[in-house]
């Protein structure tokens, strides 16, 4: 099956702006079911790199095509554990996902996930091979955890255009790999004082009704990565 790749917007916000752009767009947009009762949820994400820190150097040059490898957890809850690839090509991205256990979220987080604990697994959800394709880069690459990634996000869809529209407030990062797993990490604040970053994803075309709803004149597109800026800060 061919790889379906989403266009992926960023912009760099003050507090005003994600205030009125969330109004604006209230009318046209659902809050995500999964954001529970509050409308927020807390994403935590270990982000992974080579022996050559190459996703890191390929962020910072803009190559055209590149992947990251994160595991990721949602409001602290480590009964859920999903590992993730983003591929980025041509300016759009397609991610693949699929279930972790904790045994083997573990044996990551220590260097001894080893290929018994890979092949014939089937997750619950994704694909296996996703999980294999880890393991080789894990394996040959010496790929392991660099950074801690953060923050509280309050998602919104439009459901008829497949349109996912996300308020990402207090980024922070931590070098801390090994609490990953933990209730609380200890972590720094990466963005200055009252900025965020508002995303927002769509198939083929993103809705004028929509486009027009979040156009601000002190607005500007920015080439954004979570995974870099705390790289930056948090080593």
């Amino acid at each position: 099956m061919e790889k379906k790749y989403r266009n992926e917007l960023k912009y760099v916000c003050t507090e005003a702006q994600l205030q009125m752009i969330e109004h604006r767009i209230r009318q046209y947009c659902q809050k995500d079911p999964h954001a529970g009762s509050e409308g927020i949820y807390n994403i935590r994400s270990i982000y992974f790199d080579d022996i050559d820190n190459s996703c890191f150097y390929e962020n910072e040059d803009g190559v055209n095509s590149r992947e990251k490898f994160r595991i990721r957890i949602y409001n602290a809850d480590t009964e859920y554990i999903t590992l993730e690839c983003k591929q980025k090509r041509n300016g759009k991205n397609h991610k693949d996902s699929c279930s972790l256990t904790r045994e083997q979220c573990e044996a990551v987080l220590n260097g001894s996930l080893s290929w018994d604990m890979v092949n014939g697994y089937e997750p619950e959800r994704g694909q296996a091979e996703l999980l294999r394709k880890f393991f080789l880069k894990y394996s040959t690459r010496y790929m392991r955890g660099k950074v801690i990634v953060s923050y509280e996000r309050t998602p919104y869809v439009y459901q008829a255009g497949n349109v996912r529209i996300t308020f990402d407030r207090n980024i922070a990062g931590s070098s801390d790999v090994q609490d990953f797993l933990q209730p609380v990490v200890n972590s720094r604040p990466v963005m200055p004082v009252g900025a965020h970053v508002l995303e927002v994803k769509y198939d083929e075309l993103l809705p004028d009704f929509l486009n027009n709803a979040m156009q601000l004149g002190t607005l500007r597109r920015a080439t954004y990565s979570k995974y870099y800026i705390c790289r930056k800060f948090c080593g």
